[in-house]
């Protein structure tokens, strides 16, 4: 495929994105909002020279903030700007930095949107996070003199393979950017075999990111308000049917007094696992209905429903072990970095290729157990609750991993220095 011919297809679909967007808006209401900026129209110039970092969801955005906490206090005279591709990722963008930073949605990546956002923010260095390769993108910087850079980056055996199937288009895009930091040498190899040329090995920047600090006396406040002599199992980040197989496998525990905390990923999923729970004719609470009551659970109540975003540090220090979700069925897994950072002891399915590195270290330092089935996945329950040693020995194992594989923002800054022009 020419990039001509992938200019051409993009123009086709282009009049559907706008009906995508209004469904999507249906459950999402924030979709409905700035659609002007997925097609390259914004507002105000920015005043200062920009630094641009693109974290397409909720994930890029929170790995990259010791990265954009570095880059505000080594570059005071450039306005940074985050631009995302979801309303969680701008969210979290809000939520984390305020109005120190700019955010905007990326427009999709025809020529002629790649280049009104560019031409608008002039940005003077441009970031790509993890494993966003647009191809229109890096040809509108290349033309333009923009140094672009990949960073964090990642490239499972699976998203190398569909790269594989466009290797000339590919091959030009990788090859168009100024530099490339890769997580791993396993992810370097990949990007090397599809033609990238320049990869260096930086680590990976969620392993620099810190619990706030008040994350750990909330933890110890909602358990309290959960009562602290239950035991209390985190189904954590779960995407569509891992609710099913979670609640499958703890109604088979005989656990006394056990209390399941389940936190979907996606908060507009958080209607429909309610509905499960009723349908299951399971007690439960809301986390944030909990919060707000002065007195603590009952007995009866089975489950609370994680209902807010930005808080999983927060329901880590809450629980006494953790599932990590995207991996029990073939979603490539969530980031298990932030319970390690918490000490909490971890169990992941078969599919976390996501975090194929992270995972396995963490297994062969004893910090995480895998699991291959539902049914495995009540039996290593069973076994980590009724021996308090082990999870303990665990927790401590993941969270010396954790603190051992730290250090990928000050290697990113050092590859950044040598492209950011001086003023």
């Amino acid at each position: 495929m020419s990039r001509l011919f992938y200019s051409l297809l993009l123009y086709m679909l282009l009049p559907f994105t706008s009906l995508k967007l209004l469904w999507r808006g249906m459950r999402q209401p924030e979709y409905r909002q700035h659609l002007a900026e997925r097609y390259g129209f914004y507002g105000t110039k920015p005043q200062q020279p920009v630094i641009w970092l693109h974290c397409v969801s909720l994930g890029e955005t929170r790995a990259a903030a010791p990265l954009v906490q570095a880059l505000m206090a080594q570059y005071p005279q450039r306005r940074i700007l985050l631009t995302h591709a979801t309303p969680t990722g701008r969210e979290a963008g809000e939520q984390l930095f305020g109005d120190r930073v700019d955010r905007v949605y990326l427009p999709y990546d025809t020529p002629d949107a790649v280049a009104r956002f560019l031409d608008h923010f002039r940005p003077v260095l441009g970031l790509l996070m993890e494993t966003e390769l647009w191809f229109n993108l890096i040809a509108g910087c290349r033309a333009r003199d923009i140094p672009l850079l990949l960073v964090n980056a990642r490239l499972s055996e699976r998203s190398a393979r569909g790269y594989g199937k466009v290797p000339n288009l590919t091959r030009q895009g990788l090859q168009g950017l100024t530099a490339i930091a890769a997580q791993t040498e396993q992810d370097a190899e990949r990007l090397r075999a599809l033609g990238a040329e320049g990869v260096t090995i930086s680590g990976n920047l969620k392993f620099d990111v810190k619990p706030p600090v008040d994350a750990e006396q909330e933890g110890l406040a909602l358990r309290r308000k959960c009562g602290v002599g239950r035991p209390v199992f985190l189904a954590a980040s779960t995407r569509d049917g891992e609710e099913v197989l979670v609640l499958d496998a703890i109604q088979q525990l005989q656990i006394p007094d056990l209390l399941t905390v389940i936190v979907p990923r996606h908060p507009q999923r958080n209607a429909d696992v309610a509905e499960l729970l009723n349908q299951r004719g399971i007690s439960f609470i809301r986390k944030t209905t909990l919060s707000a009551r002065q007195a603590g659970l009952s007995p009866e109540c089975g489950v609370v429903l994680g209902d807010t975003m930005g808080e999983m540090f927060m329901y880590y220090a809450a629980c006494d072990l953790a599932l990590i979700g995207g991996s029990l069925l073939p979603f490539g897994g969530q980031n298990p970095i932030e319970a390690f950072a918490m000490k909490k002891p971890v169990i992941v399915g078969p599919h976390t290729y996501n975090f194929e590195w992270v995972v396995n270290q963490a297994i062969r330092h004893g910090g995480a157990k895998r699991i291959n089935n539902p049914v495995e996945l009540t039996q290593v329950l069973h076994e980590l609750f009724s021996d308090e040693e082990a999870r303990e020995k665990m927790g401590s194992a993941a969270y010396a991993f954790s603190q051992s594989a730290g250090g990928a923002t000050r290697k990113t800054l050092q590859l950044i220095a040598k492209f950011v022009p001086s003023i």
